[in-house]
């Protein structure tokens, strides 16, 4: 870390990407790798739930007839059972990461580009894509936020957390991967990462330097 790369704990928020009961086992895209990441994840949300600082759960949702999903998705959300179908239980945000356990997505708010308010310090924005800046409010929030470091926990890491923090490089945003909250992150990924200035800490490393007593 250096000048550049450096988080500023005084204007950081974090992104929860994805982490969706359709994704936890027992629902159909379920599967353990994903629910290992789940208790570390629900961590670092309650710390900054506790701190007052900014949290942004990112959700993906499919229409049925699949007009808003990526074109390598599309076939399988047309014949097969419903996936993160909007107003389904499977879409709704992982239980142990909510601020009470009445919150739901609206998910009609969502899909039409708002920002869906769940607490006082805490969003929900959808993403019609693995990126969760591509055509969504997200960097507008940020700036508005005065947010210059995000800390990224959320589900498979080669998709949809790798890109998200592909893009937040590409705007100048500081980077902390919290290891054991994003789910399939590897020895690989983590070098990757790294040598793109991202800081990539364990929970209990980011919690000591991201909240010091």
């Amino acid at each position: 870390m250096d000048e550049w790369t450096r988080p500023d704990p005084f204007r950081m928020a974090l992104l929860t990407i994805d982490i969706q009961r359709e994704f936890q086992p027992g629902f159909p895209s379920g599967r353990s790798d994903n629910a290992t990441a789940v208790p570390a994840a629900a961590e670092v949300t309650r710390a900054f739930r506790n701190a007052g600082k900014p949290i942004i759960h990112i959700v993906r949702l499919y229409l049925p007839d699949a007009s808003n999903a990526d074109l390598c998705r599309r076939s399988r959300i047309l014949s097969g059972p419903p996936i993160l179908a909007p107003g389904s239980e499977s879409s709704q945000i992982a239980q142990e990461l909510l601020p009470l356990p009445s919150v739901v997505l609206d998910h009609h708010l969502l899909l039409s580009g708002g920002v869906q308010v769940i607490g006082p310090a805490e969003w929900i924005i959808y993403k019609p894509r693995f990126g969760s800046f591509y055509k969504t409010p997200l960097e507008r929030h940020l700036a508005e936020l005065g947010v210059n470091t995000i800390v990224v926990v959320g589900s498979n890491f080669p998709n949809c957390p790798r890109t998200t923090i592909y893009e937040a490089s590409e705007r100048d945003l500081r980077i902390v991967a919290v290891t054991d909250a994003i789910s399939l992150l590897d020895h690989r990924g983590i070098c990757e990462l790294e040598a793109i200035g991202v800081l990539c800490i364990p929970l209990k490393k980011a919690l000591e330097l991201l909240f010091p007593h």
